[in-house]
């Protein structure tokens, strides 16, 4: 199997409605805030990108009166368990591995704790990698939602993430030779 790469995930017609819809900036910057993070949590850097990039995919809208009501979003939504079903959807379309696909949205289902009843998780590296990816980015009141970027922009960031991950990958490997 292909690695599917971000540029083909941004082409998908999921990814335009779904995660535009919820910021693809804020896509965008999880994404490489994962980056950073899966080298420090010793994680795998295509798996964390991937789930970070898709992490608010299954965001609902929520209006009241024809505006965005976050307090409505907050009482709610389980836009992470939607989030779930829908990356690993579109992963599998993509061609991406089942495994991968899987740790995917499971990374994606556990990436916030607001929908589960009080009490703390355990989180693999990869779900905390996730996890702290969003938090790194996030602005009070959902704002880091209506950041924009073009699409030129979002394509040209998303093509050199590509390149940074297969650079990882590929000293990642030679480090597992090594030892």
């Amino acid at each position: 199997m292909h690695r599917v790469t971000f540029v083909e995930l941004f082409n998908h017609h999921i990814t335009q409605k779904y995660v535009k819809r919820s910021g693809m900036a804020h896509a965008i910057a999880c994404a490489y805030h994962a980056l950073q993070l899966a080298k420090q949590y010793g994680v795998d850097p295509d798996l964390a990108t991937k789930a970070a990039f898709l992490h608010d995919i299954g965001h609902y809208t929520w209006y009241r009166n024809g505006s965005w009501d976050y307090d409505l979003y907050k009482e709610n939504d389980i836009h992470a368990i939607k989030g779930a079903e829908r990356a690993h959807k579109l992963l599998i379309r993509l061609g991406e591995h089942p495994k991968k696909a899987k740790e995917i949205a499971l990374a994606i289902l556990l990436h916030t704790d607001s929908y589960l009843p009080e009490g703390k998780l355990e989180l693999s590296p990869l779900q905390k990698v996730v996890a702290l990816a969003d938090e790194a980015d996030e602005e009070p009141k959902g704002r880091h939602h209506y950041r924009t970027i073009s699409d030129e922009k979002a394509l040209e960031a998303l093509h050199r993430l590509d390149q940074l991950i297969v650079k990882a990958l590929q000293e990642h490997d030679l480090y597992q030779k090594t030892v």
